[in-house]
C-alpha cells in the first residue's frame, strides 16, 4: 500500500465534517464487543468482508468504534493480574450523558472500578466518571456540555512556557485559560 502525503496550506482548514470513528487494538475482540455493547450501548454493525484480520465495528451516538484484535498487545500493566490505575489525566475518550448519577449506579451494579471528578468554573459544575475498558483504554462519561465553548479569539490569552500564573480577570475564566494553555503545550509536544 502506497501512502501519499499532500501538504496542506496552514491558512485553509481541511473540509472535515465530523469525527467518524475511533480505532482500538484489543486482546479479545469479543470481550471488547461485549463491553462496548453492554456498558456503553454501542451496536455491532457490518464491517467490510475484505478485511483479512479479526475485528469488529460498533456504532452509536454518531460515532463508530473499530476494534482490531491483537492478542499480543503488551501493556504496561496486565489488567487481569493488576488493575491499571485510573488517571483522569491519561488519554481517554469522552461521552456526554444526561445523568451522571445513573451512570455511577450502573457501573456499581456491574462491579466496575471507576473514579469521579468535579470541575467547577464560574459556578458551573461538571461531573466526570472515568473507567477502563477490558484493554485498559480510559473512558470518561460526563455532563461537560454545561461548560460553554468559547473561541480562543474571544479570550485575551497568550500561551506561555513554564508554570501557570493566575491571569488578570477578563471575559474568560481562569479555567478556560489553564485549559487552553495546557492544550497549547500539548500541541507543541506533538511530533509527527
Amino acid at each position: 500500500m502506497k501512502i501519499e502525503i499532500e501538504e496542506v496550506s496552514s491558512h485553509e482548514a481541511l473540509p472535515l465534517l465530523s469525527l467518524n470513528h475511533v480505532s482500538l487494538l484489543c486482546r479479545s475482540v469479543w470481550a471488547s464487543v461485549r463491553f462496548y455493547e453492554d456498558v456503553l450501548g454501542f451496536a455491532l454493525i457490518k464491517r467490510p468482508s475484505s478485511f483479512n484480520f479479526n475485528g469488529a465495528w460498533l456504532y452509536n451516538y454518531g460515532i463508530g468504534i473499530h476494534l482490531i484484535e491483537n492478542p499480543s498487545i503488551d501493556h504496561e500493566f496486565d489488567t487481569i493480574v493488576e488493575p491499571r490505575p485510573i488517571n483522569p489525566k491519561d488519554n481517554h475518550m469522552s461521552f456526554q450523558c444526561t445523568d451522571v448519577g445513573l451512570v455511577k449506579r450502573r457501573l456499581q451494579e456491574m462491579g466496575m472500578r471507576y473514579v469521579t471528578a468535579v470541575v467547577e468554573e464560574d459556578g458551573i459544575m461538571v461531573d466526570q466518571v472515568f473507567f477502563h475498558d477490558p484493554d485498559g483504554y480510559m473512558v470518561e462519561i460526563c455532563n461537560c456540555d454545561s461548560i460553554p465553548i468559547l473561541p480562543l479569539s474571544s479570550c485575551p490569552f497568550k500561551p506561555r512556557m513554564g508554570s501557570f500564573k493566575k491571569a488578570a480577570p477578563s471575559n474568560c475564566g481562569f479555567m478556560e485559560k489553564v485549559m487552553m494553555e495546557s492544550l497549547s503545550m500539548d500541541m507543541m509536544n506533538i511530533s509527527f
